[in-house]
C-alpha cells in the first residue's frame, strides 16, 4: 500500500448526498441548525447542497452568509458543463458560483461507459467539460474538489481513460480528485488498487466518496486513507441513497482511535454521540441503538459472563473507552442475567439500593419470570427499578389504582361531504374511561373522555391524581410502542408496551405486558407515575 497522508481533512455531505434517503428530509432551518453542529464538531468542510437543483438550497446558500464557521468551510456542490455547452452560459455553474461559497465540488464521469452511454457524448468532450468547468471556478478564486463519479467501476473497465479524467480535473486547478464508488458495490481490493492508482497519476489530493451497498463503506473508506486518500466523504449515521453512504461517525472514531490520525480533537470527539442523536431527533428518526460507538447498545452487556467480567476490571468487553466518545457503558437485566447483572444495573442507575444476596436472587427469579410474560427491562429501565423496590421490606408506593372501567362505542354520524338530504354516514369511535385511585387513605374516582381506550383511561387517571400530585401535569408521554409477543397468537396474541415519559428535564422509560393492549398499557403508564411520584415530583 502507499504511504498514508499525515492529515486527514473531513468532508460531510448529509445536507446533500445524505437527504437522498428515503423518508428523510430538512427543513431549511434544520439544515442550517445541522451545519452549526457539524462546525462544533470539526468537521472540515460542510457540503450544503446544489444551489442550482431547487429554490431551498438556493436560500440556504444566502442564509449560510451570514453563519460565523469556526473550523468548517461551507461547500456548494454542482456538474460539469453541459456537452457542447459553454460555461460562461451555463445556467448550473452560474448558480453554484452565485452560492458564494470559498469551495465548490463538481461531478463529472469518469466511467468511458457512462460517457457514451449516459452523458451521449465522446470521451474526449467528456475531458473538456471537466477541464473547463473546474477551471472555471479556479480563475474566480473558489477552491475546486471533483467528484469522479462512477470512478472505480470506470477504472476497473479502462484505467486509463477514469486516471484520464483526473489529469483532466488536475490539470485545471482542482485541489482534490475524489474518487466515487458510485453504485456502493466495489470491494476492497478494488479500492486499494484505484486509490494507489490515482495517487500516482495526480499531483493534487485525493478523496475518497463510499456508498454501502455491499455494507462496506466505512472499510472501504478506511482502506482508501491507508492507501493514500487524504480527505473522507461521509454522511451523519449512514445516511444516503439506497443503503447509505459512508457513516462518518464510525469513520471519524475509527480514523481517530484505531489508526491513529487526528481528525478532531479529543472534546470534538466526545461530542461525537451527542452530535450523532442530534441529527437523527432533528430528522424524527429514531436513533440507531446498534449504531457503533454511539448508539445506545454500543457498550451494553447482556450476558451475566460479561458483566461478571466487566465488574472486576473494566473495559473487558469493549474495544474502546465509551467516553472517547461520549457514550457510556451499560449493563442489561434481562433472562439472561446473571446476579452480578442486578447489582450492576442498580448501580449503574443510582438508585442508591443494596440487596442482600437474598434479594438479588428473588430479584433475579422475578425478572426472569416476568420476561417470559412478555416484559422486557433493557431499554425500560425505570420499571425495572420499581420491580426491585417493590420487592423491599417497608416499600409503599405513592398510589394504587383499585379499579377501572373503559367504554368504546362507535358512533355514526352524517358525513362531512354528504349531499344534502343523504343518508351517507361516516363512524367516529368514542372512549370513556372510569377510574379508583386511592392515595393513602384517599379514594377518588373520576371519569375522562379520550381519542382512545388508552388516552380515556390516562386521563381519567391524571385526574384522580391531580389533587395529590398537582406537578403531575408537567410529566407528558413522549413516545408509546406497542409490539405483538407471539405474532402466531392472532387476536389472541400478547402485546408489551413501551412508554417513554418526560417532565421537562428527566426522562424514563418503563413497560408493561398482557393479552389485553389497555391493561398492558396502564402496566406502563402506572410505572411511569410511580417512578416519577417516586424521583421527580416536588416534595
Amino acid at each position: 500500500m502507499s504511504k498514508r497522508a499525515s492529515q486527514v481533512l473531513l468532508y460531510d455531505t448529509t445536507l446533500r448526498d445524505g437527504l437522498g434517503m428515503e423518508g428523510l428530509a430538512l427543513s431549511l432551518e434544520e439544515k442550517l441548525a445541522l451545519v452549526a453542529k457539524l462546525d462544533e464538531l470539526g468537521v472540515h468542510y460542510i457540503e450544503g447542497g446544489y444551489p442550482g437543483s431547487n429554490p431551498k438550497d438556493a436560500e440556504f446558500f444566502q442564509r449560510a452568509r451570514a453563519l460565523r464557521l469556526r473550523h468548517a468551510r461551507l461547500v456548494a456542490f454542482g456538474a460539469t458543463r453541459r456537452a457542447g455547452g459553454d460555461v460562461a452560459t451555463d445556467a448550473g455553474l452560474a448558480a453554484v458560483l452565485q452560492a458564494d461559497t470559498p469551495v465548490v465540488t463538481l461531478v463529472g464521469k469518469s466511467s468511458a461507459a457512462q460517457v457514451r452511454d449516459v452523458l451521449e457524448t465522446s470521451e474526449e468532450e467528456n475531458l473538456a467539460m471537466i477541464a473547463d468547468s473546474v477551471r472555471f471556478f479556479v480563475e474566480r478564486g473558489r477552491e475546486v474538489v471533483f467528484d469522479a463519479e462512477h470512478f472505480f467501476d470506470g477504472h476497473a473497465d479502462d484505467a486509463a481513460y477514469a486516471l484520464a479524467t483526473l489529469r483532466a480535473a488536475a490539470g485545471a486547478g482542482a485541489t482534490t480528485v475524489t474518487l466515487c464508488d458510485t453504485n456502493g458495490g466495489s470491494l476492497p481490493d478494488a479500492i486499494v488498487h484505484g486509490v494507489e492508482a490515482a495517487c500516482a497519476a495526480v499531483p493534487c489530493a485525493v478523496g475518497i466518496h463510499t456508498h454501502n451497498d455491499a455494507d462496506l463503506a466505512v472499510a472501504n473508506t478506511l482502506l482508501a486513507v491507508q492507501a493514500g486518500a487524504s480527505q473522507v466523504q461521509a454522511c451523519l449515521n449512514g445516511w444516503g441513497e439506497r443503503c447509505g453512504n459512508a457513516n462518518i461517525v464510525s469513520v471519524i472514531a475509527n480514523l481517530q482511535l484505531k489508526l491513529g490520525i487526528a481528525v478532531v480533537s479529543a472534546e470534538q470527539l466526545a461530542r461525537l454521540t451527542e452530535v450523532a442523536h442530534f441529527a437523527s431527533e432533528l430528522a424524527n428518526l429514531a436513533p440507531n441503538p446498534q449504531q457503533p460507538y454511539v448508539g445506545q447498545s454500543a457498550f451494553a452487556h447482556k450476558a451475566g459472563l460479561h458483566v461478571s467480567a466487566i465488574s472486576k476490571a473494566a473495559g473487558s468487553y469493549t474495544h474502546v473507552d465509551p467516553l472517547a466518545v461520549g457514550n457510556t457503558e451499560r449493563v442489561l437485566v434481562s433472562e439472561y442475567s446473571g446476579r452480578r447483572n442486578i447489582e450492576a444495573k442498580l448501580r449503574e442507575q443510582g438508585s442508591g439500593i443494596e440487596l442482600t444476596d437474598e434479594q438479588t436472587r428473588w430479584v433475579l427469579d422475578r425478572v426472569k419470570a416476568q420476561e417470559a410474560r412478555g416484559y422486557v427491562y433493557e431499554s425500560a429501565e425505570a420499571s425495572f427499578e420499581l420491580l426491585v423496590r417493590r420487592s423491599l421490606p417497608g416499600y409503599i408506593a405513592p398510589f394504587d389504582l383499585e379499579d377501572f372501567l373503559v367504554v368504546e362505542r362507535r358512533r355514526h354520524q352524517p358525513a362531512a361531504d354528504a349531499a344534502p338530504g343523504s343518508v351517507a354516514a361516516e363512524s367516529e369511535m368514542q372512549a370513556e374511561a372510569m377510574a379508583k385511585v386511592r392515595v393513602g387513605e384517599l379514594l377518588t374516582q373520576t371519569a375522562a373522555d379520550g381519542n382512545g381506550p388508552v388516552s380515556a383511561l390516562d386521563a381519567a387517571v391524571r385526574r384522580a391524581l391531580g389533587a395529590s400530585f398537582p406537578d403531575l401535569e408537567r410529566v407528558h408521554l413522549r413516545d408509546y410502542k406497542v409490539r405483538i409477543i407471539n405474532p402466531g397468537g392472532g387476536a389472541d396474541a400478547a402485546v408489551r408496551v413501551l412508554i417513554e415519559s418526560f417532565d421537562g428535564v428527566h426522562l424514563w422509560r418503563t413497560v408493561g405486558a398482557s393479552t389485553d393492549v389497555v391493561e398492558a398499557s396502564w402496566l406502563a403508564l402506572q410505572d411511569a407515575y410511580e417512578y416519577w411520584a417516586t424521583h421527580y415530583r416536588a416534595r
